[in-house]
């Protein structure tokens, strides 16, 4: 990336100038590195608040006296805070902004994650937990978005694509402070009584695992309030002169010259821009959501951003997207989720039957036994293998080849080509999952695994950013999310319910959903040549 500045102004006509044009002649520096930089830090704040929960079901086996329909339901709760949380945030994103509903949210998932840290009570952590998934998913569906609005089409799948590397520094952080933090012996507990009845409290090193995790969250939605609101969704709600001063912050950012030398004196409007002006007579973002007339806007310009969706010439995307995230993310978050937990249960059968090849399945099985009927789980008072850990760091490494791969060569052959290749191996290496007979090989296998799904993943992100108008762009995601968590939902119930019973079922499922997904994306439209609507 260079800094560009361009001395030729016949695109400018009367000091005016559209926002591709604007953008343009602001340059790009100093200013969309710091960009990136936050945004890749929420990025992997959400692979690391998303992906908490593998080290937290073998961890806290004890105090909530966990089965695997237990680990199931857990790791279900912040799917289902996902699931309806994620158009809930699209729409405040598209009507009162990106900025304020990404630190809203941010600021959410901090203080629900630090409540969470000092519960022993199953219920209420599921509940808090839930609350995570709700918060971080806003994050997530609006990162993108937020910065992609900013960038030159020169630029912008380029800079879209490097936040797959923050994913994966994400990936690789999470099993790191995990192993420095659980392996601690320390517990504090506290009994009190309350008239007649006792209450115990105990905070333990997983505890401070999940608080140590909940800090970023609250340290990036303060640090988000020094960048500003995206100019183009300002420009979308007429308020084109706020837009022209945050343009010429950048260009003073970039360029080190004065704000005063920037050549554009007023920004074009478009025609939806025109629009919401003569129909609401003051932008859409101001509208107060305490009062009845201005909230009866706001529900109408939802109400027709979602029919736009369902119509053409968005329909056919829209289905695409919604149905193309289901598929990846019922598989990627459901196995990613329990991979630690794979991994220990590989670990204690190979401690007990040395030398003794066993496929997942018969992991799986061997861990319960079976008592007057009833499921009992075998690994209450253990501590997690350190073998874990580092199985799951690697996992983490693996994604970092793909991740440099992937912005250097999308120019080259293009995103669709990142998203079928991708999830069609990844189908092929889950069906392989079920012929492993050591840990060795399930442990190759799901490196591969994640590399080629978190990839696909954030290519879906980035050219969603391509595919939809900007008064369109966030809620678009945010459908897509709501099917794509549905799915991680529905996904984590299955598995928590199946592993132990006939876990071959599972892993059929997710890897047809992955060829599914790999095969709709022959009909999405290329991606990454045009200016941003």
């Amino acid at each position: 990336m260079v800094f560009m500045f361009y001395t030729g102004l016949d695109f400018i006509q009367g000091g005016s100038a559209d926002y591709e044009n604007a953008l343009i002649l602001a340059g790009f520096g100093k200013f969309h590195y710091l960009l990136l930089t936050i945004c890749g830090l929420i990025y992997a704040n959400t692979a690391v608040g998303i992906t908490i929960i593998s080290f937290v079901l073998p961890s806290a086996t004890c105090d909530f006296k966990m089965k695997s329909e237990d680990k199931g339901w857990l790791t279900a709760a912040p799917m289902l805070g996902m699931v309806i949380g994620s158009y809930f945030w699209g729409c405040l994103a598209d009507t009162k902004g990106r900025r304020i509903v990404l630190i809203a949210a941010l600021l959410l998932d901090g203080l629900a994650g630090l409540l969470s840290s000092i519960t022993h009570i199953f219920g209420l952590f599921m509940l808090l937990r839930f609350i995570n998934g709700f918060a971080i998913t806003g994050a997530m569906g609006i990162c993108f978005p937020y910065l992609g609005e900013f960038q030159p089409t020169k630029y912008r799948e380029k800079v879209l694509c490097w936040m797959e590397m923050f994913w994966t520094v994400g990936i690789i952080l999470l099993p790191i402070i995990a192993w420095f933090l659980i392996p601690l012996t320390f517990r504090f507990s506290y009994e009190f009584t309350l008239g007649s009845i006792e209450f115990s409290w105990a905070f333990s090193s997983w505890n401070l695992f999940v608080a140590v995790c909940a800090l970023p969250s609250l340290v990036l939605g303060i640090g988000l309030y020094m960048f500003p609101e995206s100019p183009k969704f300002l420009i979308e709600c007429g308020e084109t002169d706020l837009a022209l001063e945050i343009i010429k912050d950048i260009y003073e950012s970039n360029s080190g010259r004065s704000r005063s030398e920037y050549p554009v004196e007023v920004l074009k409007r478009s025609e939806k821009t025109n629009s919401v002006m003569d129909t609401h007579n003051r932008s859409i973002r101001t509208l107060s959501m305490r009062k009845p007339n201005h909230l009866k806007i706001l529900f109408s310009e939802i109400w027709d951003q979602t029919k736009a969706l369902c119509k053409t010439p968005h329909l056919k995307n829209t289905i695409l997207t919604c149905i193309i995230q289901f598929g990846i993310t019922s598989s990627y978050y459901t196995l990613m989720i329990w991979f630690p937990e794979l991994f220990d249960r590989f670990e204690e059968y190979e401690k007990r039957f040395p030398n003794t090849p066993a496929s997942v399945c018969d992991v799986s099985s061997i861990v319960l036994d079976n008592v007057n009927g009833t499921l009992v789980d075998d690994f209450c008072g253990g501590s997690i293998d350190t073998s874990v850990y580092l199985h799951t760091l690697f996992i983490g490494l693996a994604c970092i080849p793909t991740s440099f791969w992937l912005p250097l060569c999308v120019h080259r052959l293009g995103a669709k080509f990142f998203l079928i290749s991708s999830l069609l191996l990844a189908g092929a290496v889950t069906v392989g999952l079920y012929f492993v007979i050591d840990s060795k090989q399930n442990l190759i296998l799901s490196c591969v695994f994640e590399a080629l799904t978190s990839m696909a993943i954030s290519t879906v992100y980035c050219v969603m950013v391509d595919l939809f108008p900007t008064n369109l762009r966030v809620m678009a995601a945010a459908l897509s999310l709501t099917f794509g968590r549905g799915g991680a939902l529905v996904g984590n119930l299955l598995f928590g319910y199946l592993i132990d019973l006939n876990c071959v079922v599972p892993v059929v499922i997710f890897s047809i959903m992955l060829f599914i997904s790999g095969a709709l994306c022959f009909f999405l439209p290329s991606t990454g040549s045009e200016a941003l609507d």
